[in-house]
């Protein structure tokens, strides 16, 4: 049976954003986690090793597997930070696309500094992803 790998865990946000050898990233991390929070009203909560989460929803595919998440989060690693939002979700493009320097993937939103993006539509892509999973996946 699958086991989920990232999951919720009760190390030390503050402590994980510590240990950050660039400064510059590490600031970054501080602005994201105070953006993050003031966005979602949710407590910032490590997911794995090195994954600042906010909120939580249960996922069920149609394949029966199924699992938790964060509802959104970001993870400053040595290349890029990422940032996590709602896979699926159509209007995800279209914040993207007044965003900023970015690239991303099928659930990733890479940045290189928060200086190269648009705090505004970085909070509006916050909010839509809560929004999205919120519908997708009501809470029981």
């Amino acid at each position: 049976m699958y086991q989920q790998k990232t999951k919720k865990t009760d190390s030390s946000v503050i402590e994980f954003i510590e240990r950050i050898d660039n400064l510059k990233k590490r600031e970054d991390a501080y602005e994201l986690l105070d953006i993050f929070t003031k966005t979602t009203g949710f407590e910032a909560k490590m997911w794995g090793p090195s994954i600042i989460g906010f909120g939580t929803y249960h996922y069920k595919y149609e394949s029966g597997h199924e699992g938790d998440a964060p509802l959104v989060g970001f993870s400053p690693r040595k290349a890029k930070i990422s940032l996590y939002f709602a896979p699926g979700d159509i209007k995800r493009g279209e914040l993207l696309q007044a965003f900023g320097k970015h690239t991303s993937g099928k659930a990733c939103v890479y940045i290189n500094k928060v200086a190269d993006i648009n705090i505004n539509v970085l909070e509006e892509l916050i909010n839509q992803s809560v929004k999205f999973l919120r519908g997708k996946y009501p809470e029981v």
